[in-house]
C-alpha cells in the first residue's frame, strides 16, 4: 500500500501522478455517461416522441443528440483540465466548445426543418426562394457561431465585423439592381400579391404566372409568349390579380330598331330582367337593365351585371347563353337589332331647269 501511495505521488510535469489518474478516470466516466445517455435517455425519448402525431419533436430530438453527445466529451475535458490545474487557456477553450455545441444544435435544427420551411411556401413561390432563405439562415448561424467562438477565446472580432460591413456595403452598391429584385421577390411573398397559376396583369403584361424566382417572375401570355419580369418592377407596379375575383363584369349595350313601340320595349325589358334575375350564373345585386338612350340609329338598352364565376372560359359561355336568350326575347316581340344606316332622298329636277 505504501509503495502504491509512493507511485501515486511521483511527480510528472510538476504534478503528482494521482492527479493524472483522477483526471483520466473522470474523463472516462464522462465517456461512460455519454454511452449511457445514448442507450437509455435517448432511446426512451425516441419512444416518447414516436407516439406523438407531429414530427416536430422528432426533429428537435434528432438535432439535440449529436451536440449533447459532444458535450459529454467537452465536460470530461473541462473537469480533467481543472483537476490537472492546466492553464486557464484550456478552460477558456472548453467554454468555447460549449458555445460551438450550442450553434451546432441551432444549425442541425435549421437543417432538420429545411423541408418544413420549404413547404411553407407551397406554390406561392418557387422552391428557389425557399432554398435561398434556408441557406442564408444556415450561413447566419455559422457566422454567428464563429464570431461567438472567437470572441470567447479573447480574439477581437470587431475589426473583422467592420470589414465585413464595408465589404457588404461595396457589394450592395455593385449589385443594387440584383438586391432590388431579391427584395422585390420577398415583397411578392410577404404581401401575397399572387401565386403560381394566377392570372395577373402588370402594366401592359397580362397572363398566367408560371414561376416566381429570386430575381424574376415568369408570366405566360395568352398568345403563349413567355414574359420575364424583374421582381423589382412588379413590386413597384400596380398588380391586377384576376384570379382573386369571385365574379366578372358584363357591361354592354344593344340597340333595337326605332320601329319598336313603347309597349313592346316595356315588355322586352321586363322579360329580360326576369330572365337574368332567375339565371343562377348571374349575381342579382347589382343587376341593371335600362333603356337609357336615343342613339342616331337605334334605341339603346344598357346592361350592367356580374357573373358568378371569374374563370374566363365559363364567363364566355355565360355571355353566349345570355346573348342568345336576349335575342330570343327581342325577336319574340317582333323587334330587331338596329345597325347604323342612312336614308338618301332623291329629288328629280324638272327638265326645264
Amino acid at each position: 500500500m505504501e509503495s502504491f501511495i509512493k507511485v501515486m505521488n511521483w511527480t510528472v510535469l510538476n504534478l503528482p501522478l494521482y492527479k493524472f489518474v483522477i483526471a483520466f478516470l473522470l474523463f472516462f466516466l464522462f465517456l461512460f455517461m455519454r454511452k449511457l445517455f445514448t442507450l437509455t435517455i435517448v432511446k426512451s425519448a425516441r419512444i416518447l416522441v414516436s407516439k406523438t402525431k407531429t414530427d416536430i419533436d422528432d426533429k428537435i430530438l434528432d438535432s439535440l443528440i449529436a451536440p449533447l453527445d459532444f458535450l459529454f466529451i467537452v465536460f470530461g475535458i473541462h473537469i480533467a483540465s481543472m483537476v490537472l490545474e492546466i492553464d486557464k487557456t484550456i478552460i477558456v477553450f472548453t467554454k468555447s466548445l460549449l458555445i460551438f455545441s450550442l450553434f451546432w444544435f441551432m444549425f442541425d435544427l435549421v437543417k432538420s426543418f429545411e423541408e418544413n420551411i420549404l413547404k411553407l411556401f407551397g406554390r406561392k413561390v418557387s422552391r428557389e426562394i425557399g432554398i435561398f432563405l434556408v441557406k442564408a439562415l444556415k450561413v447566419f448561424v455559422i457566422s454567428l457561431g464563429i464570431v461567438a467562438f472567437l470572441q470567447n477565446l479573447g480574439i477581437n472580432v470587431s475589426a473583422f465585423i467592420a470589414s465585413l460591413g464595408l465589404g457588404g456595403l461595396a457589394f450592395a452598391l455593385a449589385a443594387k439592381d440584383t438586391a432590388a429584385n431579391l427584395f422585390g421577390g420577398f415583397a411578392i411573398l410577404t404581401d401575397n400579391m399572387f401565386k403560381i397559376g394566377d392570372w395577373i396583369k402588370v402594366g401592359a403584361v397580362e397572363g398566367i404566372v408560371e414561376d416566381i424566382g429570386m430575381r424574376t417572375t415568369k408570366i405566360r401570355a395568352f398568345d403563349k409568349r413567355l414574359i420575364i419580369l424583374p421582381n423589382a418592377t412588379i413590386a413597384n407596379s400596380a398588380v391586377d390579380n384576376f384570379s382573386r375575383r369571385d365574379r366578372r363584369r358584363i357591361k354592354m349595350r344593344i340597340g333595337v330598331e326605332y320601329s319598336t313601340s313603347p309597349e313592346e320595349m316595356k315588355k322586352m325589358l321586363q322579360e329580360i330582367r326576369e330572365m337574368l334575375f332567375n339565371y343562377d350564373k348571374i349575381h342579382n345585386d347589382p343587376l341593371f337593365v335600362y333603356f337609357d338612350k336615343f342613339e342616331d340609329s337605334n334605341l339603346s338598352i344598357f346592361f350592367y351585371l356580374f357573373t358568378t364565376t371569374a374563370v374566363w372560359e365559363e364567363y364566355l359561355q355565360i355571355r353566349e347563353e345570355i346573348n342568345l336568350k336576349i335575342m330570343e326575347i327581342i325577336y319574340k316581340y317582333n323587334s330587331d337589332f338596329a345597325f347604323p344606316s342612312q336614308t338618301i332622298y332623291l329629288h328629280k329636277l324638272d327638265e326645264g331647269n
